[in-house]
């Protein structure tokens, strides 16, 4: 027979073990996305919100759809112009064609250029289609976890 810890030992014991990536909210203050990076809560440096990065999305597929109707007369190649727009810009300069006409940008949370090697990673877990939906407290995606980045207002 399996004797049972108390559950406040047992949420202790748990706790020593789980590293925390986020700064806690203090005691009677709200939780805002992005309050663990030091982002402000609103305005320019804020974390965007979801409906400004599907409008990106959207602005950014679309425009990939009409460059390679006009390179190859067909929308197959569409994908294909999408991952290379997404990777090269974001890489250079965190922002894409979308997110700069809605006024966002992606950096690393150490507030740097996100580079070729973290776009790469980031990039092909957004071609993936779930994991960016599927979001933390501070709105990042599996695709944004995993390349240490997040996407904040300009």
């Amino acid at each position: 027979m399996v004797a049972k810890k108390p559950a406040s030992q047992a949420q202790a014991g748990s706790q020593a073990h789980t590293a925390q990536l986020t700064a806690r909210p203090s005691a009677g203050q709200a939780y805002y996305p992005g309050q663990g990076f030091g982002l402000p809560e609103h305005g320019p440096g804020s974390v965007a919100s979801m409906s400004r990065r599907l409008l990106a999305l959207l602005i950014d597929w679309l425009l990939s759809m009409l460059i390679a109707y006009w390179l190859t007369h067909s929308q197959f190649w569409t994908i294909a112009v999408f991952a290379i727009e997404v990777y090269v810009l974001t890489a250079t300069t965190g922002f894409t064609v979308g997110k700069r006409l809605v006024g966002i940008r992606t950096i690393r949370t150490n507030g740097g250029l996100v580079g070729f090697r973290w776009a790469l990673v980031r990039t092909a877990i957004l071609l993936t289609v779930i994991p960016p939906l599927l979001t933390d407290r501070d709105l990042r995606g599996l695709h944004d976890r995993a390349s240490d980045t997040v996407v904040i207002r300009v």
